[in-house]
């Protein structure tokens, strides 16, 4: 066999993909906590102890891995005006597979700046003005920066003509920057790419020591990039394909985790009915939002909170008098696995109530509003309603039965009409658990990766 071994060191569980290249299967799957907290290689090891002898053995072709262990990329965004530059470093750093825990816009307050130092983030994006625009925010942002005791990378993505400035000062007070074009060169105007791309060295050179999983270099041959960028690249080749295989189109992938719920829509999402007109920055491609308030294990407790106890109710089927105290477990027991039908029924109320919440906030709407010749209609956010396809990964999308009626709590509902979600899709699972895997590969084998993507989604239709 030709081997690729495909390692993904989530916030939960450390889990391990071989993949026969000639034959494009899936030849074993193993997993095991992750143990970020004292060494992250002990969690690799006891994966790989899970595995076949024969396969464990090798020789591969290839090791690669991605990682969202230790709550991932932890990034803030700073810009100026909340509608358009912060609102583009967020896009920016949501698509770079960052956790974006908070963005400010405007000049920073000494109240905000204590925030953003106890928040301690992993990158902080610095952007604001358009080229030829506002530059004395980000000028006044960066002298503030430069008296913080903040200590991690800053990535400067602002107007062209601060950049130079804003960077001497944040360098003579000793702090670590890198330089990229502007995320918004003109008003409405993306240029995220250069961003991103930064973004993702930073997160090789810098984040993975921080983290610890150098440690795990020693085996694989690199921690390649953030989790969800491996998932939504594998959004993208589906969706669109390689040269000579055919993707499926327009699709929204929703991807529920321990720590996150992440949804990634893979199409342009523009208005679709007649008279309603889009506002806001223009839509990108390929969007992705992460929750990182919907993680079914981690933030367990805090959905019972979220979306309120009738929700979680009516999605399960069987009673559960002892709810509260239930979820604390999960959120307390991060590695817990259903053991009993009770346990399985409430680990699927939990997960349709934060897909349904995150497709929530993913998906555009419509607003009426009034004026001069009465009532018309805008449109913010994308236009899911159309999307063919509809995909679903993470452990729940294997283990549960009712993985299908899980993607169907996210769907259109007419109570919420003004709601984008998708209305009629084709619902498919990842019954591999590879996406992430598919994503690593996408690189050096797109045609194969496209066919091992396809091979194992299930199709519920």
């Amino acid at each position: 066999m030709s081997l690729a071994l495909l390692i993904d060191f989530g916030s939960t569980f450390t889990k391990i993909l071989a993949v026969d290249l000639a034959a494009e299967e899936i030849v074993a799957y193993a997993q095991s906590c992750t143990t970020v907290e004292t060494n992250i290689t002990v969690g690799l090891l006891r994966a790989l102890d899970l595995l076949p002898s024969s396969i464990k053995e090798g020789p591969f072709e290839c090791k690669l891995a991605c990682s969202s262990a230790a709550g991932g990329l932890r990034m803030v965004a700073i810009g100026l005006i909340p509608e358009l530059s912060a609102e583009a470093a967020r896009r920016t750093a949501l698509g770079a597979g960052a956790k974006v825990v908070r963005t400010y816009s405007f000049r920073l307050s000494a109240k905000e700046l204590a925030e953003l130092e106890e928040l301690s983030p992993d990158i902080l994006l610095l952007a604001g003005g358009t080229d030829g625009g506002n530059h004395e925010v980000i000028i006044e942002n960066a002298r503030k920066l430069s008296t913080s005791r903040i200590l991690c990378p800053i990535v400067i993505a602002g107007n062209k003509a601060a950049v130079d400035e804003v960077n001497d000062i944040l360098f003579a007070a000793g702090k670590n920057t890198l330089i990229a074009d502007n995320v918004m060169p003109e008003v409405n105007v993306l240029n995220v790419e250069p961003t991103r791309e930064m973004i993702r060295k930073v997160f090789i050179e810098r984040i993975v020591e921080a983290k610890g999983l150098k440690k795990a270099e020693d085996f694989v041959e690199g921690i390649l990039m953030p989790t969800p960028t491996a998932v939504l690249r594998a959004a993208v080749l589906l969706s669109r394909g390689t040269a000579s295989g055919k993707g499926f189109g327009d699709l929204a992938l929703i991807d529920i985790g321990g720590a996150t719920t992440d949804v990634h829509s893979i199409g342009a999402g523009a208005p679709l009915q007649a008279g309603v007109v889009q506002k806001g920055l223009p839509e990108p491609l390929a969007k992705r939002t992460v929750e990182g308030d919907l993680g079914i294990r981690y933030n367990a407790a805090f959905i019972l909170n979220l979306c309120g106890q009738e929700r979680i109710v009516k999605n399960a089927h069987l009673p559960h008098p002892d709810l509260a105290q239930k979820l604390q477990n999960f959120s307390k027991n991060v590695g817990f696995l259903p053991q009993c039908e009770e346990d399985q029924d409430l680990d699927f109320a939990l997960a349709a109530s934060a897909a349904q919440a995150a497709m929530e906030r993913h998906a555009g709407a419509i607003e009426a509003l009034w004026g001069p010749q009465g009532q018309f209609y805008i449109q913010r956010g994308k236009d899911l309603t159309g999307m063919e396809h509809l995909i679903g990964t993470g452990g729940i999308f294997i283990h549960n039965p009712r993985a299908s009626a899980i993607l169907q709590k996210t769907l259109f509902s007419p109570e919420e009409p003004f709601s984008l979600r998708p209305k009629n899709p084709a619902l498919y699972t990842d019954s591999g658990y590879c996406l992430f895997a598919v994503g690593l590969l996408a690189d050096r084998f797109p045609e194969l990766a496209l066919r091992v993507a396809k091979k194992y989604l299930k199709n519920w239709n």
